[in-house]
């Protein structure tokens, strides 16, 4: 009897992206690094793309990709950022799909997702077309092939959807076990009711859907998944292998038996550390003892087509006992950290969405009638101007589905009017739903795109949705005394966000004094067309003055403005924007200000300021959020050089007191202790971030910390030395030759393995893994002919390599 085994993994994240930049902001929660996306990328999704099996000393016997091993989808919206942001893995994923097909017999590993993780049962019949549309062009787009299955977001099914995904060709799909009904044997009219997850989950099934379609189903071993989830079974890869072995029975009779599992993918590296290489070892542990095969489901299937059919219970999911009511109700599911809250708040929230959704469809209609063939067909098409925003994408676009030949003011409405219909599909992203608070980061990120999606409705002169939506949203209350409602948090969190061109011209204008712009600019997805450009220093006071065309790269609308700003030191900056006005004004403006500033008189040029662009004042907080924060580290860093100097001087002159009391066990003051903190911190991460890291100095600086019982900065720190290595890494392999560098990266790494906290060399070793494969052989052959050069580089290159916990190959 064959055996087989097929794990999957559902990786997805929630769109993060401000939806007027359509970038994702700094989030200080995901310390040390920029946002969640970073953070669960350098935890979970690139571990798994070069992921370590571990020999019985510990070492690092082979680095192999997960990814080409599993069953695997990764949510539309985390692919697009992975493209821009981490261009590497992103490329490691596609090969590994494309590996995946010459392993099993040409179907890939890899499956499609609903675009934006929407709960399909609960949208309306064109949302749930389009989701599944954009789910299967986007996958089409990245992986060169049609999908064969799609995942359903949160396992949540109806036959509606399913039969929308059949109808786009996709052949199967997977469930968990209790979302089966009945079923029974091909050709047999009896059905057999497997309420209550009794279904028997090593066997495909096919289901019939309403329009005389069929696709197939599995349904993944729910207590081995369960394990892998919520039982630690992550922590040892054997013991994993040995847990999807035990589910294969003895007594079974037939041809196969088939063992699958499914989990959301971040189970393996950061909801368990090091989950990946429990995921790769068991892998390797089950084929090179040939306990079973490893398949995907489109192999299996094939070699496999259903015998049983099924049907199932409609509106189910994997994470909702009561079935879909997670998003839709308070049905008692929650997270279970925070017992007196309740999340009633659903409910109204989606009456509110579901009431902006037909209001904005009746504009779209009534708009988008008469510039498109078909608004809904040109919507479900949008999804190619998603992939490529290019003008001649734009223009086929249009070719195909404009009314008539548009001018480009009527171009830019449709595109306003399809985007408005994007965020009405993102505003129901799942997350806004699932955890416990109205005035979370999901649900806020799900509001704002409501917002957006008003705005754009009021740009196309549909006045009023925005104060009936929030009459509605008021009934949506949040846990949080302080947050009081929908409305209220829409007011404190949607608002103040909310961009329009003028107020990236405003953004361009501060952010101008601080860092130089070239002619054309790209901001975000805005592009900043600099016509003419003034800037004036006085002392410490610098007067920036011009005019330039703001266009956003998405909708294809242009403003030209002008601006005037002023800096009078530090933070204070103040200035204002306005249309342009024409050439006459702009000289007009440009010269009274400037014969001002010129005069040293500064409250008249703020006065002049004022009279000229009128009393809505720009300053440092208008700034987006990333280029604020660099701002003010950069007039913070000014600053700090003075108070840094006062600790240092406090410190050095203490230093030998402080670390007397710390050894009587006297207690030290408050006040020294955070002198110690900041100053050996500070040095730390100085010396951390050099070039090549003097080993001599930190040594000195951690044991002033230590006699001193300085809390260090561990995450932080940490990262700046395993950034710093990395660059040291990545130099050296380019420059494979240079022994000094080599000698210096060993001590660095040595280093790091002695510190006080942990220093992660992911990165490191897998440039070091590379060179192994690919430089070390020469070096060696070279050695074993007498060449002391080489020799010496074999030595340090295996000394890095032990220190790194890779372990050489023999010979």
């Amino acid at each position: 009897m064959e055996r087989y085994v097929c794990i999957h993994s559902h990786f997805y994240q929630p769109p993060r992206e401000n939806p007027w930049l359509e970038q994702i902001e700094l989030q200080d929660s995901a310390y040390p690094y920029h946002d969640w996306n970073e953070r669960i990328t350098a935890e979970c999704y690139a571990p798994n793309a070069v992921s370590r099996i571990i020999d019985q000393a510990g070492k690092i016997a082979n680095i192999v990709n997960n990814y080409a091993k599993i069953s695997f989808n990764f949510g539309p919206t985390i692919l697009s950022w992975m493209e821009e942001r981490e261009p590497d893995l992103y490329r490691r994923i596609l090969e590994a799909d494309r590996e995946s097909r010459e392993i099993f017999s040409g179907h890939g590993s890899a499956i499609a997702q609903a675009y934006n993780h929407v709960i399909l049962p609960l949208a309306n019949s064109r949302d749930k077309r389009t989701q599944v549309i954009w789910g299967a062009r986007d996958f089409e787009s990245r992986f060169g092939r049609t999908p064969e299955a799609m995942w359903l977001p949160e396992t949540a099914v109806d036959l509606e959807s399913l039969d929308l995904m059949a109808n786009e060709g996709i052949r199967y799909a997977i469930l968990e076990p209790h979302q089966a009904h009945r079923v029974r044997k091909k050709g047999s009219r009896e059905w057999m009711d497997v309420t209550g997850g009794r279904i028997d989950p090593k066997l495909p099934y096919k289901l019939r859907l309403p329009s005389g379609r069929t696709i197939a189903v599995f349904f993944y071993d729910g207590p081995v998944s369960r394990a892998v989830a919520f039982e630690g079974l992550l922590n040892n890869g054997e013991v994993f292998a040995n847990r999807i072995l035990g589910a294969f029975t003895d007594s079974r009779s037939g041809r196969y038996q088939f063992v699958h599992i499914a989990t959301d993918g971040e189970s393996y590296g950061h909801h368990h550390v090091h989950g990946e290489m429990a995921l790769s070892y068991a892998l390797h542990h089950i084929e090179s003892n040939r306990l079973a095969r490893i398949t995907n489901y489109g192999e299996f299937l094939e070699r496999y087509p259903p015998t049983h059919e099924v049907e199932i219970y409609e509106n189910t999911s994997w994470s909702c006992a009561h079935g879909i009511e997670r998003w839709n109700s308070n049905c008692g599911c929650n997270s279970g950290g925070h017992p007196g809250w309740n999340q009633e708040w659903r409910r109204p929230l989606r009456e509110a969405l579901d009431w902006l959704r037909g209001a904005l469809s009746s504009v779209f209609e009534e708009r988008g009638g008469s510039l498109l063939r078909d608004p809904w067909g040109a919507r479900d098409d949008y999804i190619g101007v998603l992939l490529d925003r290019s003008k001649e994408s734009r223009e086929r676009f249009f070719g195909k589905h404009a009314a008539r030949e548009l001018t480009g003011e009527e171009e830019s409405v449709a595109l306003k009017l399809l985007e408005l219909q994007r965020h009405a599909m993102l505003m129901y992203t799942s997350c806004g739903w699932f955890f416990d608070e109205l005035s979370g980061l999901e649900t806020t990120q799900v509001i704002q795109y409501a917002g957006r999606a008003i705005q754009l409705a009021r740009e196309l002169d549909r006045e009023g949705i925005e104060e009936r939506f929030l009459s509605l949203l008021e009934s949506a209350k949040s846990n949080v005394p302080e947050h009081r409602d929908g409305r209220h948090i829409y007011e404190k969190f949607v608002r103040p966000a909310m961009v329009d061109l003028s107020k990236v011209g405003a953004h361009y204008a501060v952010s101008s004094l601080f860092e130089s712009y070239p002619d054309q600019a790209e901001i975000y997805c805005y592009r900043v067309d600099r016509e003419d450009y003034l800037l004036l220093p006085s002392g410490k006071k610098r007067l920036a003055l011009g005019r330039a065309t703001i266009t956003s790269n998405i909708t294809q609308e242009s403003v030209r403005v002008t601006f005037g700003v002023l800096h009078f030191g530090d933070h204070n900056v103040s200035g204002g924007i306005r249309l342009f006005q024409g050439e006459e004004a702009y000289k007009a403006l440009v010269g009274e200000i400037t014969e001002v500033f010129k005069g040293a008189d500064f409250p008249e040029v703020i006065r002049a300021v004022d009279r000229n662009f009128g009393a809505e004042v720009y300053s440092l907080k208008l700034l987006f959020r990333d280029e604020q924060r660099k701002i003010l580290e950069m007039i913070l860093a000014a600053n700090m050089a003075d108070v840094d100097a006062v600790y240092r001087q406090l410190h050095m002159q203490n230093a030998p007191l402080i670390r007397f009391l710390t050894d009587i066990g006297y207690p030290v003051a408050k006040s020294f202790h955070v002198a110690a903190e900041l100053v050996l911190n500070g040095a730390l991460r100085r010396s951390f971030e050099a070039d090549t890291p003097d080993i001599t100095e930190i040594r000195g600086i951690l044991y002033e910390a230590e006699m001193e019982k300085v809390t260090l900065d561990g995450a932080g720190l940490g990262y700046t030395l395993r950034k710093t290595i990395e660059k040291m890494m990545r130099r050296f392999q380019e420059t494979p030759e240079d022994t000094g560098l080599l000698a210096h990266i060993d001590a660095a790494v040595e280093m790091g393995n002695a510190l006080p906290f942990e220093v992660i060399f992911w990165k490191t070793q897998n440039i070091y893994w590379e060179m192994l494969l690919s430089v070390f052989p020469e070096y060696r052959s070279r050695a074993g002919q007498g060449d002391e050069k080489a020799g010496e580089w074999v030595r340090l290159f295996a000394a890095l390599g032990a220190k790194l916990s890779v372990r050489l190959p023999e010979g």
